[in-house]
């Protein structure tokens, strides 16, 4: 299922949600132009490295911020960049473009912190705009409890579209990712080797974060 566009009109443009797009398709176009070597290079100084995160926290914070805009392919850009559209405009719209920029940026920061607690001496890059975009739905679902989305459907060779409560779609990709980061815990415990992968715990701390914040900046108001 991959949703189209939520039902619910905005009253004012989302010039930070449209921004955010294109940074991060920039600095994934910028991505493709690297060679292997220097593209390894561009990950260990932006990413998320969890043992140098661990060692020199002073000097690698800001990856919890540049690690957002990094992307590992396109379908993960795609993806991501596709419900940020779908549900960042009216988060935007609810709190404001200043409020909603920090909040996102936060909602990422917390989430890329989740994934280093659970693998604090990988030496693997953890990266992209997923715990934030998380963080996003988390605070949608919060605004917006009753709203549908307009959501693709693949039966088989057929595509079709329905509208779906936005809360049941969220909640289903939140427990899918809450199930698959347990799995991936036992996984790992059972594993002599350090594997990459899809950083489900970012995804998960990312969500609670967004649910958490939500109502200190006004996302519980509900004007309708």
């Amino acid at each position: 299922m991959f949703p189209l566009y939520d039902e619910n009109p905005t009253r004012t443009t989302p010039y930070i949600t449209y921004g955010l797009i294109g940074m991060n398709v920039l600095v994934f176009l910028h991505e493709l132009q690297l060679s292997n070597e220097q593209l390894n290079q561009f990950l260990q100084l932006y990413a998320v490295i969890p043992e140098q995160l661990t060692t020199n926290l002073a000097g690698e914070w800001t990856t919890l911020f540049t690690s957002q805009f990094l992307h590992g392919g396109w379908w993960h850009l795609i993806s991501n960049m596709l419900f940020l559209f779908v549900f960042g405009n009216n988060v935007e719209d609810k709190l404001g473009h200043f409020k909603y920029l920090i909040y996102y940026l936060i909602c990422g920061a917390f989430a890329a912190l989740c994934q280093w607690f659970i693998s604090m001496n990988s030496g693997i890059p953890s990266l992209g705009a997923s715990g934030a975009i998380f963080g996003i739905l988390g605070g949608y679902i919060i605004a917006f409890p009753h709203s549908r989305v307009v959501t693709l459907i693949f039966l088989g060779i057929f595509v079709t579209t329905v509208r779906i409560p936005a809360l049941f779609l969220i909640g289903l990709y939140f427990i899918q990712n809450l199930i698959s980061g347990f799995a991936s815990l036992q996984a790992a415990a059972n594993m002599s080797v350090e594997t990459g992968g899809i950083a489900y715990w970012a995804h998960i701390g990312g969500f609670v974060a967004g649910v958490v914040l939500a109502p200190f900046l006004g996302l519980h108001r509900r004007e309708y």
